[in-house]
């Protein structure tokens, strides 16, 4: 149940690069996900889409969420928050904020990214250190990432078994190569019907979190929203399962399969 945040947007966050010509979300998008472990109800999660300024730039505002409640948060504590800022015409970050505390274990970052300059700065407040990363190409953070490729491709690109990367930078660890893999369409049966997926399996790293590299399981909606519809991860100990469970302020029609 922990790192669900980190985990829905990890997940989502490479699918190809053809430019879309419409935006795929507006501001007003809200997406509600409740999560499982095991019989328990173990959490929910929401991301918000908003508009705001950057240096009188005009960004998105992305809120995402996430809390342990009922009976699991006895077990468990868990109360993430996730943030990005970043440019409504190209989908460049601008800030990104992480604030988690997950059973005691907290974590308060900042990273700002300057495109002028190709530096990024991170600023763990928790630690009181900061730290400069060189920018590369297409570099995006953990939400905006999900954002951006959302607008920019096209399921007639993606070819089934084969991985995809992305540069990515929302930690201290540095900039990394996230990789996922296209396993096909699938059929999904949802609390609103029967929804066309678009099948991904992101390739995680194996251990402490996820028992195997290929523990994680991504179905997105085959539509011009492209929303996760559920999210399957076998972990180190038990298994979790996502699904989408509210909406609201989508751009396009959310496709249902009539029977």
């Amino acid at each position: 149940m922990k790192k669900f945040i980190f985990v829905l947007c990890l997940s989502i966050s490479f699918l190809s690069s053809a430019q879309k010509e419409e935006s795929a979300f507006k501001p007003g998008e809200w997406l509600k996900f409740r999560m499982h472990y095991g019989f328990l109800n173990a959490s929910y999660a929401t991301l918000q889409v908003k508009s705001a300024k950057i240096n009188n730039v005009p960004v998105y505002h992305v809120i995402g969420h996430g809390e342990t409640t009922g009976f699991a948060s006895i077990f468990f504590k868990v109360d993430d928050t996730y943030e990005t800022y970043f440019d409504k015409k190209d989908g460049k970050p601008y800030r990104f904020i992480r604030k988690i505390n997950e059973g005691g274990y907290k974590k308060d970052v900042e990273i700002n990214f300057d495109h002028e300059k190709d530096q990024a700065i991170l600023n763990d407040k928790k630690n009181k250190k900061k730290l400069n990363f060189d920018l590369q190409d297409s570099i995006q953070d953990l939400l905006s990432a999900f954002y951006y490729l959302r607008n920019n491709y096209d399921p007639s690109d993606l070819v089934k078994g084969e991985a995809l990367t992305l540069k990515m930078l929302f930690d201290d660890d540095g900039v990394f190569n996230f990789k996922l893999k296209y396993l096909g369409k699938e059929i999904v049966k949802t609390k609103y019907g029967k929804v066309e997926c678009l099948k991904f399996r992101p390739l995680v790293q194996s251990g402490r979190i996820f028992k195997e590299q290929e523990s994680l399981s991504l179905w997105v909606s085959n539509d011009d929203n492209r929303i996760p519809i559920r999210i399957k991860a076998d972990l180190a100990v038990g298994s979790i399962k996502a699904d989408l469970d509210g909406y609201n302020g989508l751009k396009h029609q959310f496709k249902i399969i009539m029977d």
